[in-house]
């Protein structure tokens, strides 16, 4: 396969990322493309690139991306938003289809945790999206960032956020906090996590207290049924404790056909290593080989 690191704009910042393309493609050989998209944080060559490799393998277009303020793409440093990340990935969908190797009617969305929840969001809004392939992603906001927490921790959450919000109006600043601190913390997270620390310690960032407060209310459940009749397959973890699978379960119930829910026996970042990395992608080129070709 061939590899060229490629840059579009995404709302005037520059977005950098690598495209993949089968080595038997011919420049008049219009081929299906893929946008994968990243999790909370997550750089360009953590995980993307493995399954990209495997999309080209056999026989997509694949594209990776850093989104705005993250990796090497431009934009307010670590500024994470969901839905200007929506943008960035939509943004993404447009620079793929001006390619002339690219059958901008075959265009297909894959991601993971936080990208996870991202791709039904957008192929809820954007009709050009033909297919989504999602894994170990959520429903809601909500659900992500409360379901575990206690009662009293969700109260602290709240009051901070609240309390932010005041500062970031009549002060003009708001505070910023370690994402890591937490994760690296719970022993399902921390052996992965570190390990991509140690080999991406660029990765490593402050996020604003606006990122909590706007993916509290973000809600890819309320444009799931959008997708319909355009396909959706979910990938979970049966013993998720970052994304819980109920919050696929709500996704699949609310979205039309065709659809398929698929839950594999792990945790959240077992996906990405060894078998499940390999049922992972290969259910993914099975789905999208059934609707994207």
């Amino acid at each position: 396969m061939e590899e060229r690191w490629i840059t579009f704009f995404s709302e005037g910042s520059r977005i950098v990322g690598n495209l993949f393309t089968p080595s038997e493609a011919r420049a008049d050989d219009k081929r299906p493309g893929i946008v994968l998209c990243h999790g909370f944080t997550g750089v360009r060559e953590l995980i993307l690139r493995d399954y990209a490799q495997c999309f080209a393998a056999a026989g997509y277009i694949a594209l990776i991306f850093d989104y705005r303020g993250f990796g090497d793409s431009e934009g307010a440093k670590w500024r994470l938003i969901p839905l200007e990340q929506v943008d960035d990935i939509r943004n993404a969908i447009t620079w793929l289809t001006e390619q002339s190797e690219v059958d901008a009617s075959r265009v297909g969305l894959w991601g993971t945790s936080f990208g996870g929840a991202h791709v039904p969001y957008v192929a809820g809004i954007d009709a050009r999206v033909k297919t989504v392939v999602a894994q170990v992603g959520f429903d809601t906001g909500e659900r992500f960032l409360l379901s575990a927490r206690s009662e009293a921790e969700q109260a602290e959450l709240h009051q901070q956020l609240n309390e932010d919000r005041r500062q970031r109006v009549l002060a003009g600043q708001g505070s910023y906090i370690d994402p890591f601190e937490r994760a690296l913390s719970n022993p399902t997270a921390s052996g992965f996590l570190g390990k991509a620390l140690q080999s991406y310690p660029h990765m490593r960032c402050l996020l604003s207290w606006q990122t909590w407060e706007k993916t509290l209310e973000y809600r890819p459940l309320d444009v799931v049924d959008k997708i319909s009749p355009r396909a959706l397959l979910l990938l979970a973890a049966e013993y998720d404790t970052i994304c819980p699978i109920a919050g696929y379960q709500e996704l699949y119930e609310c979205a039309g056909e065709p659809k398929e829910l698929i839950a594999y026996p792990i945790s959240h970042y077992e996906i990405y290593e060894g078998q499940w990395f390999e049922e992972s992608s290969s259910q993914a080129i099975a789905w999208f080989d059934k609707y994207l070709k």
